[in-house]
C-alpha cells in the first residue's frame, strides 16, 4: 500500500511540484483563536527530515515571539 500523507502535507507537496520546490513550509494562523501551525514537505526522505527540523525551529521562533505572524 502506498504512503498517504495528511491532507496538509499533500497540499504542501502539490505546491512544491507545481512551482518546482523540493522543500515547502506552510504557516497557517487563526488570529481570532490565537493559534497557528506549520506544515512541512520535503521531496525525499532526507529533505523531509531537514524540512521538519527547520519547521520546528520556525514554530519555536513564532511561539517565543522572535517572529511575529499577527498584528
Amino acid at each position: 500500500m502506498a504512503w498517504n500523507p495528511s491532507p496538509k502535507v499533500a497540499a504542501a507537496r502539490d505546491f512544491g511540484k507545481k512551482f518546482n520546490y523540493d522543500k515547502v513550509y506552510i504557516i497557517a494562523a487563526n488570529e481570532t483563536e490565537g493559534s497557528f501551525e506549520i506544515t512541512s514537505y520535503g521531496e525525499t526522505k532526507k529533505k523531509c527530515g531537514e524540512a521538519k527540523i527547520c519547521a520546528n525551529q520556525i514554530y519555536e521562533m513564532i511561539r517565543d515571539g522572535s517572529i511575529k505572524i499577527s498584528g
